[in-house]
């Protein structure tokens, strides 16, 4: 059994062990699917009560919808919570960039196909990292759709961007050897462990998994390219910056900020940007890095589940999800 593998099987034994414990605990199952989308087998966990209003997870480099694995029983007693892998990610298919597009214009399309295939017709839309780009991209074509955003360390403004990424511009202006090379160090073991454990308030509380599953994916033969791929167009999400900012301001969709501040790439300027363009944007910093519910995830929870009740679904059965 090969080492990359041996990964995955681990991370997918650990899904397991978690839906027993959801069980254990009363909370409802998740169910591991997989949907055609153009074409492209695209996997994603769904729980919840069918007919719930939905809450569409969408997560970030380098993870997949693994992310999520302990809010998604949390938030499913009363939602119907859908979360894929795009392309390339988790268990979803990767085919090779010389027949699939790796642009983020292209996994929104994907992701466009994805939700009109399970039916989600308005949903919120929890938007991490890459979620950010990939989702905003959604609700700017489909305003109609949303029924608010829930934003943890995604940007869309520039003053977001941590002065750290300043190395990664000239690799997105232009893909060369010489811009190429310090980008993979993204893709490395230490740089994906880094991303989960800096900023931490306490290290000891993130769990190895959560890396471990990251790379064992990251690793499979082909997939840096991949990865490089999507790390190269990143630069055409700066500029989208303006239209999703038209979109916040003419549409004003409620949103809740949850936010790492000890995130090493996007900063808390970037989580209080929102509420410029949304004034009714509630914004709560955590003491904690960019993958924030790795350590704070109990009290997202809570504030997840608040909003949903609150403002997202307010016009849903009074008191349908007691926090």
């Amino acid at each position: 059994m090969n080492e990359v593998f041996k990964g995955a099987l681990s991370g997918m034994v650990a899904a397991a062990m978690l839906t027993g414990s959801a069980l254990a605990d009363g909370l409802p199952p998740v169910h591991y699917k997989t949907r055609e989308v153009y074409g492209v087998a695209v996997f994603y966990r769904e729980a919840g009560p069918p007919d719930a209003p939905v809450v569409l997870l969408l997560h970030g480099f380098p993870t997949s919808s693994h992310m999520y694995r302990d809010l998604i029983p949390q938030l499913a007693r009363c939602y119907r919570v859908i979360a894929p892998d795009y392309p390339g990610y988790g268990f979803s298919a990767a085919p090779p960039p010389v027949s699939f597009a790796y642009t983020f214009d292209h996994l929104a399309e994907i992701m466009d196909g994805f939700v009109r295939a399970v039916g989600a017709k308005r949903y919120v839309l929890y938007a991490q990292d890459f979620g950010g780009p990939v989702g905003f991209r959604l609700a700017a074509k489909h305003p109609e759709r949303i029924a608010g955003l829930i934003i943890q360390n995604a940007v869309a403004h520039e003053e977001g961007l941590a002065p750290s990424l300043d190395a990664a511009r000239p690799f997105w202006e232009a893909r060369t050897p010489e811009t190429e090379a310090p980008m993979r160090a993204f893709l490395t073991a230490e740089t994906t462990r880094y991303q989960f454990i800096q900023g931490a308030k306490d290290p000891s509380r993130i769990s190895p998994d959560a890396w471990t599953h990251a790379q064992a994916l990251i690793d499979r033969p082909g997939n840096d390219e991949i990865q490089l791929a999507l790390l190269h167009d990143y630069g055409s999400n700066l500029r989208k910056y303006p239209e999703w900012q038209a979109y916040f301001r003419a549409h004003q969709p409620p949103t809740l900020v949850v936010w790492g501040k000890n995130d090493p790439f996007f900063t808390v300027a970037g989580a209080r940007a929102y509420a410029r363009d949304i004034p009714g944007t509630s914004v709560h910093l955590f003491d904690t890095g960019h993958f924030a519910l790795e350590e704070e995830g109990p009290a997202i929870a809570r504030l997840a589940l608040e909003f949903l009740e609150r403002r997202a679904f307010p016009a849903a059965e009074p008191n349908r999800c007691p926090l």
